[in-house]
């Protein structure tokens, strides 16, 4: 059974970092590429990061060069390590699954979600 356990979500000040988890079980990310995403209210759904099976990265625009994206095989796990947050990364963080080994496969599992805020 396939599950993505999202932590590490909480309330910082701008300028702050959080670092996220997504704990993978039920297949390994030798071979599917994860993703996170983040939804706003009254915003769309955006693709922030994303690693390859091959351990290729991508990022948004908007978070490239404080956002890094990371993996431990070990321990299943993909990590999002968010520096220089700004107030307009306020968002529910997803951890998504790709249905394939990169990137541009389409999402087909995702966790609950962790929310984000930052604010002073």
């Amino acid at each position: 059974q396939v599950q993505l356990v999202e932590s590490g979500g909480g309330l910082v000040q701008p300028g702050g970092s959080l670092r996220l988890s997504c704990a993978a079980s039920g297949f390994t990310l030798d071979y599917y590429a994860i993703g996170w995403f983040r939804q706003a209210p009254g915003k769309e759904r955006e693709g922030v990061s994303c690693i390859s099976s091959d351990g290729s990265t991508y990022y948004a625009d908007s978070v490239k060069g404080r956002f890094t994206i990371s993996r431990d095989k070990a321990k299943n796990t993909v990590y999002q390590q968010m520096n220089s947050l700004k107030p307009e990364d306020t968002a529910v963080y997803y951890c998504v699954r790709k249905g394939g080994s990169s990137c541009p496969f389409p999402d087909d599992y995702w966790g609950q979600g962790t929310q984000v805020t930052v604010s002073s």
